[in-house]
């Protein structure tokens, strides 16, 4: 029977889960490879042999498990309109400042909830020198240990749902909202079927948008015309140009035909491994990951409550099955919004264009850090929210009673 009432959440992966991972780890089979591949052609071989071993022989997951249940976690139902109840797994990391600010944050694919761990101590810390903050990072619907959704359709306006409902289920009326990856494509909806009411102000790391027409934004499109872009643009643009033509085929195959893809996902550990390892790498900035920090990052997806092809799925919803565009239902609004400008991101477009996304009260450009900004560059972000949100700052007491300081 579904119930809204809040329910405390411990990971518990069964033993049998584990030993079935461990002997599909000691049958894999390798592909070959061509003499000094390099990236070129994906991962390399070794790096794939190196991180099994050490899946199949060394790591603890139940180490890693015992960690992450350190996190205050919860589970509740959340009722979706034509799609029934979700049960849906979130973090809940209350500040001990009363009037701490509400903050939502939502991870993207290949990411999942542990990408705000970093944070929340940054987030939560007292202060009176900056803000504090109540955190709740969910679990998207399909990802790490929500529910995934059974019927077509689950698009931009129904994850929004979930966002709002969960949000006010805790009490918290009025919010903020962080994303990157999918959950800035998804911010975009969830302001506008709920901003201004419930979303005070929202903030963005990857201010992704449809391109400026001379229909949509026409001083901006003339203005590209006449005006070159600065060197620093031109650079960050052609690495995204240079992304969409080599390194976007993930894209399309889940937004064209994910069961197929599943299958091996589902089936192959290894397969689900290089799959995700590869982004983990192409998309960050250097970042020097440990084999741990991999391997952790790849069970949430293997050990995953609805297996590690649901996931996959939100590229087909809102993306029509690749007829339609994921923004096509994401609209220009005037709720506060924040930028943070990380030079490794993938989608580097030019900050005239954030213009064209919502109303840009704050930006902030760092020289270090990638897509995966929360987890690489954790005080960069942190430290972003905290001069947006406090004294001083362009959204300061946008949340009625929350300043994030105490009275």
């Amino acid at each position: 029977m579904a119930t809204n009432a809040e329910q405390p959440f411990k990971i518990s992966v069964p033993d049998a889960d584990i030993e079935l991972l461990r002997k599909k780890l000691e049958l894999v089979r390798f592909p070959d490879e061509v003499e000094n591949a390099g990236w070129d052609y994906g991962v390399p071989l070794a790096d794939i042999k190196r991180l099994v071993a050490h899946w199949k022989d060394t790591f603890d997951w139940r180490k890693s498990e015992a960690e992450i249940n350190q996190l205050p976690m919860f589970t509740r139902d959340i009722d979706i309109d034509g799609f029934g109840p979700l049960n849906i797994h979130y973090i809940h990391q209350k500040s001990e400042v009363e009037n701490a600010i509400p903050l939502l944050f939502v991870h993207g694919w290949p990411g999942d909830f542990l990408e705000v761990r970093k944070m929340l101590p940054m987030l939560t810390a007292k202060s009176v020198d900056h803000p504090s903050f109540h955190v709740v990072a969910l679990s998207l619907p399909g990802f790490g240990f929500s529910e995934a959704p059974k019927k077509r359709g689950f698009s931009g306006r129904q994850y929004a749902e979930v966002f709002n409902k969960l949000m006010l289920s805790l009490g918290y009326n009025e919010y903020a909202y962080q994303g990157g990856d999918w959950g800035h494509v998804l911010g975009l909806y969830a302001v506008d079927y709920y901003g201004k009411k419930h979303i005070k102000a929202w903030h963005t790391n990857m201010p992704a948008f449809r391109r400026p027409t001379l229909f949509t934004h026409p001083l901006l499109f003339l203005s590209m015309l006449t005006l070159p872009f600065r060197p620093s643009e031109k650079a960050a643009l052609q690495r995204t140009m240079n992304w969409r033509q080599t390194g976007s085929g993930y894209f399309h195959e889940q937004a064209t035909k994910p069961q197929t893809l599943g299958y091996s996902l589902a089936d192959s550990p290894v397969g689900l491994l290089a799959w995700i390892y590869e982004k983990l790498v192409g998309w960050s900035d250097d970042y020097p990951w440990t084999d741990d920090e991999v391997l952790e990052w790849i069970s949430i997806y293997w050990f995953s409550r609805a297996g590690p092809a649901a996931a996959g799925r939100i590229y087909y919803e809102m993306n029509n099955g690749g007829t339609g565009n994921a923004f096509e239902g994401a609209k220009w609004t005037s709720v506060p919004m924040g930028v943070s400008y990380f030079p490794g991101e993938v989608v580097r477009l030019p900050r005239s264009w954030s213009y064209t996304i919502g109303n840009v009260v704050f930006e902030s450009e760092h020289d270090k850090g990638g897509h995966f900004a929360a987890f690489e560059q954790p005080e960069k972000l942190a430290g972003d929210l905290r001069k947006m949100f406090g004294k001083g700052g362009p959204a300061y007491g946008v949340v009625t009673g929350k300043s994030g300081y105490d009275a």
